[in-house]
């Protein structure tokens, strides 16, 4: 059975990707239901992710949603013939919530490990991502050159956002040298740091090399690395049939090449091996 993957009508995006809210309709009664088609029972699954995260989910010129994220949930959903993907857009700090209420079954959005989440959520077994987190400073920034450079200085980190953890766990082991200044999600972190309102954020290669490109950024990376983040799939706890499924379809992305296909694609090299 050739089956269609739903996502957000072009209207609907044109009118929202601004601002990152809602693209798809339905929730928790659609991610419930399942539709038999040819003799084969197809469950909806609605999928949770953003708009405004460069080459990972984000609105094209075209109002096309895509990126690497976008495009590996095509391809999971391909490979899973008895589940049927939507995808859904919502502003980051909205998709715990959905994930938690059932208004979608899974985030797709670079989701990292930490321990707050893990209490209350699932994640998928096999990582579809793996990129080193280091320090990020204006490119003619020549003091800062490592974290430890960073005492006294000014470090900008969205809130709750696996970055703030890694500056605040350096902070409690080190008696609180840096000035962690936080900010909502999708917020111009990377213009705070390139007019010099702050010294420094925490990111990664890719996102440096496509703000530099798209957006003049004049960022670069400076130290050795932070940490190598794993990116997962998130979800409920009593999800584990669907998390099993999704890890099946992932090795097998991975074992074809598809999934580094992918990553050299969107991101500019192969994230799913660590560097």
């Amino acid at each position: 059975m050739k089956k269609r993957f739903l996502s957000a009508s072009l209207l609907t995006v044109l009118l929202l990707a601004g601002c990152g809210a809602q693209a798809t309709t339905g929730g928790a009664g659609s991610s419930s239901a399942a539709a038999s088609a040819g003799g084969q029972t197809v469950k909806k699954i609605v999928v949770g992710t953003g708009t405004q995260f460069p080459n990972i989910c984000f609105i094209d010129k075209d109002g096309k949603l895509t990126g690497y994220d976008v495009e590996l949930v095509k391809e999971i959903d391909k490979r899973l013939p008895e589940y049927e993907f939507e995808l859904k857009t919502m502003e980051f700090k909205n998709l715990l919530l959905s994930l938690e209420t059932k208004k979608i079954d899974f985030i797709a959005h670079q989701m990292e490990v930490n321990e707050e989440r893990q209490k209350k959520f699932l994640y998928n077994d096999e990582a579809y991502n793996i990129f080193p987190n280091k320090i990020v400073v204006h490119k003619d920034n020549n003091d800062v050159k490592s974290v430890a450079d960073l005492k006294g200085k000014k470090l900008i980190a969205t809130a709750t956002s696996n970055a703030a953890a890694l500056a605040e766990k350096y902070n409690k082991e080190h008696g609180n040298p840096i000035q962690i200044v936080y900010t909502g999600a999708g917020e111009d972190t990377s213009t705070q740091v390139k007019t010099g309102r702050v010294d420094a954020l925490i990111s990664t290669q890719f996102a440096i090399d496509y703000l530099n490109k798209s957006a003049d950024a004049q960022l670069k990376t400076v130290g050795e690395t932070l940490s190598n983040s794993k990116v997962y799939f998130m979800l409920r706890k009593d999800e584990s049939e669907l998390k099993s499924k999704i890890d099946e379809a992932l090795k097998a992305i991975k074992a074809d090449g598809t999934l580094a296909k992918l990553s050299k694609q969107w991101l500019g090299d192969d994230y799913t091996v660590e560097k």
